[in-house]
């Protein structure tokens, strides 16, 4: 599939499809969202997918295969980051290290975003993690992200980010939920593809349920590539392209 189009396009397929499609060294930067295996049925009021594999171990050789299978696609300049938690973060990171090599390792970053449950047993679990790697370790693109500031001393002032980001997950009132499960909050997004795909490049999101990738990757001027099994997600993902479409164009209008 050529990358020519700048349109967005999303595909209701799965991610090993999708990515034999793709012309070698096309796709700038990869962010995968995929299924954690909790073991769960994931439900909202728009939709649903069941989290659930065998066993941790075919989990893994699921996401291998699709994961070896996308890297042909991947510019010598690009980058890749999975976003997991506790379950399997420590089994991918190794995963990678086999296909890409650990020198390609870039950065554990940690997605800190407080709600969800305690427990009496444990520490309260609040953080996602995503893992970043590029393909050549002396090439990758990358624009460190910047923050504001904290501190008293640089008060109003932008600060380059840390590896923990600490952003709110999307609550139950807010404008920008559609109702899909798990949907990821579109600032978290819109930092990573900023920081990691270069303006014009092209942002793969191979799980892309809610679109949350798409939506903030065409905003930000990059061509935006994705699918998924489930067709309410593909759904979803198409409205919200078309919105977000709108919007900016009647915003150059106005302006």
């Amino acid at each position: 599939m050529s990358c020519d189009d700048p349109r967005p396009r999303v595909a209701c397929c799965d991610w090993l499809t999708f990515a034999r499609t793709l012309e070698p060294g096309s796709v700038n930067f990869v962010y995968a969202d995929p299924p954690f295996n909790t073991g769960d049925v994931q439900t909202d009021r728009a939709g649903a997918y069941e989290d659930r594999f065998e066993s941790t171990a075919a989990y893994l050789d699921w996401l291998r295969e699709r994961v070896a299978a996308t890297i042909p696609a991947i510019k010598p300049t690009g980058l890749i980051a999975l976003h997991v938690d506790w379950r399997t973060s420590h089994r991918v990171r190794v995963m990678l290290d086999e296909l890409l090599g650990e020198d390609r390792f870039v950065n554990h970053l940690v997605w800190s975003y407080g709600l969800g449950g305690s427990s009496p047993r444990r520490f309260a679990r609040k953080h996602d993690d995503i893992l970043l790697y590029g393909l050549d370790p002396e090439r990758y693109w990358f624009e460190p992200p910047m923050v504001p500031a904290t501190s008293q001393r640089m008060k109003g002032q932008l600060k380059k980010a840390t590896d923990v980001l600490d952003i709110p997950s999307i609550n139950n009132m807010a404008a920008e939920r559609v109702g899909y499960p798990t949907q990821k909050p579109l600032a978290l997004l819109r930092l990573l593809v900023s920081a990691c795909c270069p303006p014009g490049g092209t942002v793969l999101d191979p799980c892309c349920g809610s679109g949350t990738t798409l939506v903030a990757a065409a905003a930000l001027g990059r061509r935006a590539l994705g699918c998924d099994t489930n067709p309410d997600a593909v759904r979803i993902t198409q409205s919200r392209l078309e919105c977000s479409a709108a919007a900016t164009a009647d915003a150059a209008r106005q302006g």
